[in-house]
């Protein structure tokens, strides 16, 4: 296959893009270094296009793979011929290479082997040759009857033969891609009740029916899911009559004695071997896509999450909420450094809710608490309203924000929890965690299992190694968008960088702990293990703020180091001015002597000098900072207090393929339905939001009882929401 053409039709890219990025995947660089160091080459791709190629990529060599395996099986048994090598050449999907296989696949044991076995193949050839002059079937039947063979009489052999034509039929790959390509487009996907008397959160699924061409995925992967539970009864509905006309098509000749019984034959293959096939595989088709859709959800919302604009350089307290074991609680300095931790019990007696005042107060005023962070959890809700007093009781100089705890649980009952805080038991390991979500969440998120991280929709019924892969890279990506400070980072945040495993994420951390905190990039190459194509694909992505070398604390990579000192001479600045800030007006001299100009002078391509000067004006620069900040609270509301008609500010907490969760500051999060959303029409609300986003909503109904809250954004043309 050439791999260029068909990517370059795909993804609608020239060849020479595709050519680039195949040499830069196959020389083992990582797709966030190709992205950032290799612009030139690949045309600015960014690298969700860039792993998305490298996944096509994987598939069409493991199709190819297949491919000739399946042609070497046929030629192993001396069947290939021109027609099959052909429709090998040409098959486009797994599927379709596995029709032309399977009349040649070794099979268990089938009423056609066993007629084989009985020496009727030459029946099955005479009456399926359907010719005008040829004698009635029975009667050719009879010439094969052989109790030896337990063939007793005509009729058991003409069933024989039938049952090899139908397994015949089945097999032949032309049928199956008509039929396929045909129930995709005209069948239904049904679903009953397996016991109407059961209600279960499946009852709209009851009586459901939906063309497979139209239903959408989340629709998919709640009725699999209630299939599994045993709350429903799935099947595909597709016309029979229609179907049994493709198959005839291609198999049954009119105006011979054996016509009628090749017709029976072929209903046969359809309702028996064909259909259920078809039908396992529409199934699967759509659990497939619906998986990839949800997978490709989960991942937007896992990125826009881990890109949340850190609260940098405040003291931070974190609240991990409980009844009965009470409020965890733990300061942490700017850097996450843990100051002090207790237990706290603001739900129980009055004597326990003063003691509670007393401690928290201290805490603030200690150590100038200026956030405080509480786990969405058990107990939340008490223990915002607890916040919330307590901040306008004391006059406390801090704001709080409630976060997903979701992850926190399994974070803190691990091995790499236990290394970082052996002298805590689980439960303050949590209280710390949440406090530092807040002051930086990539930082602590990379920490967790993002599948136990809660943003996404029927992630338990994923592909597991699809899942992991597509999460993983999300991961990889914003760690390296954003860069990791190398004195700092843990070792988990570090095997997250470009070309760093988790082996040598621990040497640097050891080096780290052995000779103190690294004083240049070039360090770096000291430390085990990490040889000098590791050091290429990782020293970008490592800021050394304490380095002599300012470039040590940008994305510039070393690699460029000699472009930008060139820059900076032919500009008239020094890696000084960088430091004073002597720079502000560099943009504007490179305009004036011309971007190709220059970059030609200091041997670079235009994105990378566009990138050098991007980074010159802002060394250490955090991408998220950019970003809208979260909104930390002072007040709380309950549910009851909210009315239809009120208009609240809230943020964005989970983007799903019907909507939106909205946290509004009650606790429970409340849907915007994605026909609430806009005015005009959206495939998906992650075409208008992102989690994080702080959105103006009004709340359209409330439902105590269910705790369900829905909200709209529908807006007026003067930007006021619609009332």
């Amino acid at each position: 296959m050439d791999y260029i053409m068909t990517l370059s039709d795909q993804f609608g890219l020239q060849s020479w893009q595709i050519d680039n990025v195949i040499k830069l995947i196959d020389e083992g660089n990582t797709i966030p270094f190709i992205a950032r160091y290799r612009k030139e080459a690949h045309g600015l791709l960014d690298d969700q296009t860039l792993r998305e190629i490298s996944e096509r990529l994987a598939y069409l060599r493991s199709l190819d793979e297949r491919r000739e395996e399946v042609r070497a099986l046929i030629t192993g048994l001396d069947a290939m011929t021109e027609e099959i090598s052909a429709a090998l050449d040409k098959a486009a999907t797994l599927a379709e290479i596995d029709d032309i296989y399977r009349p040649y696949r070794p099979k268990r044991k089938t009423r056609a082997s066993v007629a084989k076995e009985k020496g009727l193949e030459p029946l099955a050839e005479m009456i399926y040759a359907q010719e005008k002059n040829t004698e009635e079937p029975i009667i050719l039947a009879e010439k094969f009857v052989d109790p030896e063979k337990e063939i007793n009489d005509a009729q058991e052999a003409l069933q024989g033969a039938m049952d090899i034509i139908a397994e015949n039929i089945s097999d032949d790959a032309n049928i199956r891609k008509r039929l396929r390509v045909v129930a995709m487009a005209q069948s239904i996907l049904c679903s009953k009740a397996a016991d109407e008397d059961k209600d279960s959160v499946y009852s709209q699924y009851y009586d459901f029916k939906e063309p497979v061409s139209k239903v959408a995925g989340h629709r998919v992967l709640a009725i699999d899911r209630g299939e599994k539970e045993g709350y429903l009864k799935v099947s595909i509905d597709f016309d029979a009559s229609r179907a049994l006309s493709i198959v005839c098509s291609d198999t049954v000749k009119e105006g011979s004695p054996c016509t009628e019984t090749v017709k029976l034959a072929a209903e046969d293959a359809y309702s028996r071997l064909i259909f259920p096939s078809i039908e396992r595989e529409i199934r699967n088709e759509l659990t497939q896509k619906a998986d990839e859709q949800a997978i490709k959800v989960f991942s937007l919302n896992l990125r826009h999450l881990l890109m949340q604009p850190p609260v940098k350089g405040k003291v931070a307290m974190g609240l991990d909420p409980g009844y009965r074991t009470g409020c965890k609680v733990a300061v942490v300095d700017a850097t996450g450094k843990v100051l002090d931790t207790n237990v706290i019990y603001p739900t129980h007696s009055q004597a326990k809710i003063d003691e509670a005042k007393k401690i928290i107060t201290s805490l603030v005023k200690k150590y100038a608490v200026e956030i405080i962070s509480i786990g969405n959890g058990t107990a939340s809700k008490e223990t915002e309203m607890f916040v919330s007093d307590l901040i306008h009781e004391e006059n406390l100089d801090a704001s709080y924000m409630v976060v997903s705890e979701a992850g926190a649980s399994v974070y803190s009952a691990s091995k790499l929890a236990a290394q970082e805080f052996p002298d805590y038991d689980v439960t303050l390991r949590s209280a710390v965690s949440i406090a530092r979500r807040l002051q930086d969440p990539l930082a602590e998120l990379v920490k967790i299992d993002p599948k136990a991280i809660g943003i996404g929709q029927y992630q338990h019924d994923m592909p597991k190694k699809q899942l992991d892969e597509a999460l993983g890279g999300v991961v990889e990506d914003c760690v390296n968008t954003v860069g990791v400070d190398l004195n700092t980072a843990s070792p988990s945040l570090l095997s997250r960088v470009s070309g760093l495993s988790a082996a040598v994420s621990k040497n640097i951390v050891t080096y780290r702990e052995e000779n103190g905190a690294f004083k240049s990039r070039n360090e770096l190459k000291k430390v085990a293990k990490l040889g000098p194509k590791a050091f290429l694909q990782c020293a970008g992505f490592l800021r050394v703020a304490e380095s002599k070398n300012v470039l040590d604390n940008t994305a510039v990579h070393p690699e460029s180091y000699d472009a930008a000192q060139k820059l900076l001479d032919l500009c008239g600045y020094t890696l000084d001015s960088i430091k004073t800030g002597q720079i502000k007006d560099i943009k504007s001299k490179v305009e004036n002597i011309g971007e190709s100009t220059l970059a030609e002078k200091i041997g670079v391509g235009v994105p990378t000098l566009q990138d050098i000067v991007i980074e010159l004006l802002r060394p250490g620069r955090d991408p998220r900072d950019e970003l809208v900040q979260p909104m930390l609270r002072k007040d709380v509301l309950d549910m009851k207090d909210l009315k239809e008609g009120m208009e609240l500010d809230g943020t964005v907490r989970n983007v799903i393929d019907f909507g939106a969760f909205i946290d509004i500051g009650v606790h429970q999060d409340g849907l915007v339905h994605i026909s609430q959303i806009c005015d005009k029409y959206i495939k998906h609300p992650s075409e208008v939001l992102k989690v994080g986003d702080i959105v103006k909503v009004r709340v359209l109904s409330v439902d105590l009882d269910k705790k369900r809250i829905s909200l709209t954004m529908k807006l007026d043309d003067k930007g006021k929401i619609v009332s």
